[in-house]
């Protein structure tokens, strides 16, 4: 029998092209799992397409800005979760985000403030003695301010600082907290940007780090990615302020 037969994971934003392959490489891995989104309609379009067993995955609506809604989509869950996953995201340019505060409070509701008020639900119900993990999806963008990007930048900065807090809060419970910090995805998040393609990583690449997540804090999938990621973090302000 597989060792999690009897584990759930709860996925939030589930419809992310990333979350979608998390679905998959879960079940495979003996995970039952909960997949939750705004869009259902394309979750069970996604489940009959790649024939998943429809016994194991249960789709539930979630809207992650609607933080009214969060506790009470929490108490009816059907199970409480071992692994929470949030993976949640939305994207608009830059320049429109600094013109349009509408964008920009967009990405705040849902890449980090939806993270924080979704989460703090999950990591304070002390009654779940089945929660050992919880994993938030953020970004490269997130490591440094760049002209290119900084507002959503910024949400996942903060979501970053969010759950390196969390991961203190929960240790004396034993519960895993993780964060990947990722680069450039083949996604539709990412559609239409003009992007290095030798940096583009595929969603299910991707999800493999997620669903096999260890113990250490952060995770930058792919080696050139990592590389980056301690080239941001240890850049002079006078050369970051001149990347692109």
């Amino acid at each position: 029998m597989n060792q999690n037969t009897n584990k759930t994971v709860l996925i939030l934003g589930a419809n992310s092209d990333v979350a979608k392959q998390c679905i998959i490489q879960y079940l495979e891995k003996g995970f039952s799992v909960m997949a939750a989104s705004r869009n259902t309609k394309s979750l069970e379009d996604f489940i009959t397409s790649n024939h998943l067993d429809s016994n194991k995955v249960t789709v539930l609506y979630f809207d992650a800005a609607d933080f009214d809604s969060h506790q009470q989509f929490y108490n009816e869950l059907p199970v409480k979760p071992h692994i929470a996953v949030y993976s949640a995201g939305f994207l608009v340019d830059n320049q429109k985000a600094l013109r349009d505060f509408k964008g920009a409070k967009q990405m705040m509701e849902v890449n980090y403030m939806g993270g924080v008020s979704m989460l703090n639900i999950v990591a304070m119900d002390e009654s779940n003695k089945n929660l050992e993990r919880i994993i938030g999806l953020s970004s490269l963008s997130g490591v440094r301010g760049r002209k290119s990007n900084f507002v959503y930048g910024s949400t996942k900065a903060a979501f970053t600082q969010y759950l390196a807090g969390l991961r203190q809060e929960l240790a004396s419970r034993k519960i895993t907290v993780n964060v990947l910090v990722i680069g450039y995805i083949r996604t539709k998040i990412n559609e239409g940007l003009e992007l290095n393609e030798s940096l583009i990583m595929e969603p299910d690449y991707v999800a493999k780090f997620i669903v096999n997540a260890g113990k250490s804090f952060t995770i930058v999938p792919d080696f050139k990615w990592k590389i980056i990621y301690h080239i941001l973090r240890l850049l002079p302000e006078s050369l970051a302020a001149k990347l692109p």
